[in-house]
């Protein structure tokens, strides 16, 4: 009866460690997911931002000004 009570517990821990590895790599694919959302708003915003400035501007800093 140990050997089978010990077999149990062995399995259950392996299907628990399985169980939170694979929520661990779904919370991980869904932040990447979104880090890449935020990324392409990003690179829209700054193409935005170069399109509203004038001619010239936002390419250089003068800072003798």
């Amino acid at each position: 009866m140990s050997d089978s009570m010990a077999i149990a517990q062995s399995f259950a821990a392996m299907q628990a460690a399985s169980t939170q590895q694979a929520l661990q790599t779904e919370m991980l694919r869904q932040q990447t997911q979104g880090d890449q959302a935020i990324v392409a708003l990003l690179q829209q915003s700054a193409e935005q931002m170069q399109a509203v400035l004038p001619a010239g501007q936002g390419q250089a800093v003068d800072i003798t000004a």
